[in-house]
């Protein structure tokens, strides 16, 4: 098969340049529309754009995980979890990992993170702006995590810590330098999770880390794999969703003002519609295994795809309005989490979690703001994240 590279017009910058890191929705637009199974000559990488096709991608034996991660612009192997296996290796190691992550395992801890938001609240300064990012989201992914862990207080600084270095290992395409201490930072997190995961089991303590640690169905090295994944994928990514959230919320204020007054049901309804707009993971890869032809286009055996799931989270034919937040929107379709059998294990806990802190946070600071600027992107790539958001609170009721 001869692939005949489609240009994105000169007014558009490549989603995956620097200037187009920021703002790469109009890109991805144009692509959906015009090229929407996208041979990318730049990277060697087929874009595939509309909600239909990454679907397919996401569900279809014929795309591989395990060979996806071949995308990366680097030369380290992963090592071998429910992110990179294909089934059945990857049924056996989600059936375990849903005792760290799943919603039997996730549902107990909603009281105790109640009250882990409330006391994060309590201790926001009034007087000065607060970092979203800072002051919101990295406390509030360090106090869920020490729930499933049963990290004591005082090792959550260090636990955070860990869990930032090594969650540049999240970015396929970080330079060199930058990958060598992601991998050394993985090790170190492994280590770290070894000796804690022993003291929790001797200590007799009742969390889903223990639960998992005593099941018999994994090694030991599988277990602290799926440990390291679950801080790797879900640490940095729950900690930048609150950001991403409040730069997408806080300009409606109808829309600040109904969160405020939402039930559990309608503020995880918002918590997917915010999701949908500005997911902390952008796309995921997947390498095919035979021809497959999708609705936008036909892919070759052995083509390296990028589900671009922050385009297929706006694709018109799909959702209504689709750049427009709507925090009722139902039913909705997003594919932040993923889909198929690599869907995200995390999900309910994202949506717990979140779900929390909002509502709860948009009540008692009605008069929050956000930055009149434009939004401090980061540049790297995965996960998509604001560098800093500072909010002023604007007092307390």
């Amino acid at each position: 098969m001869t692939t005949t590279p489609v240009r994105l017009p000169e007014h558009l910058i490549h989603p995956f340049a620097p200037a187009g890191r920021a703002n790469p929705h109009p890109a991805y637009r144009w692509l959906r529309a015009n090229d929407p199974v996208h041979y990318d000559a730049a990277s060697r990488l087929w874009l595939v754009t509309a909600h239909a096709d990454c679907a397919t991608v996401l569900r279809d034996p014929r795309f591989s995980a395990a060979q996806g991660q071949r995308e990366r612009a680097r030369d380290d192997a992963l090592p071998p979890s429910m992110l990179t296996t294909d089934p059945p290796d990857h049924h056996r190691l989600r059936a375990p990992g849903a005792l760290l992550l799943g919603p039997a395992a996730v549902r107990p801890l909603g009281v105790h993170l109640a009250a882990d938001v409330d006391a994060l609240l309590d201790r926001l300064p009034t007087d000065r702006p607060v970092d979203a990012v800072a002051d919101l989201g990295r406390p509030l992914a360090t106090a869920v995590y020490a729930r499933l862990f049963g990290l004591p207080a005082e090792q959550l600084q260090r636990f955070e810590a860990l869990a930032r270095a090594a969650s540049v290992n999240l970015d396929p395409m970080v330079p060199p330098a930058r990958a060598a201490l992601g991998r050394s930072a993985a090790g170190a997190l492994t280590h770290y999770l070894d000796g804690h995961t022993t003291r929790a089991l001797l200590e007799g303590l009742r969390v889903p880390l223990t639960a998992l640690a005593a099941d018999d169905r994994l090694s030991r090295a599988e277990m602290l794999g799926v440990l390291n994944l679950a801080v790797i994928g879900g640490w940095q990514p729950l900690a930048e969703s609150i950001g991403n959230a409040l730069h997408l919320l806080l300009p409606d204020r109808p829309a600040v003002a109904r969160l405020a007054q939402a039930d559990e049901d309608a503020a995880r309804l918002a918590v997917d519609e915010l999701l949908r707009l500005e997911a902390p993971i952008p796309f995921t890869a997947r390498v095919t295994t035979e021809r497959v032809e999708l609705r936008g286009g036909e892919l070759p055996p052995g083509a390296r795809v990028l589900a671009v799931l922050t385009a297929a989270n706006r694709d018109p034919d799909v959702f209504t309005d689709p750049d427009a937040l709507r925090l009722d929107r139902n039913p909705n379709p997003h594919l932040g989490f993923g889909g198929g059998p690599h869907f995200c294990l995390a999900a309910p806990l994202v949506r717990q979690t979140a779900a929390l802190l909002l509502p709860r946070l948009v009540g008692r600071f009605p008069a929050l703001r956000g930055p009149a600027g434009a939004p401090d992107w980061d540049q790297c790539l995965v996960p998509r994240r604001l560098r800093a958001l500072p909010i002023d609170l604007g007092g307390e009721l």
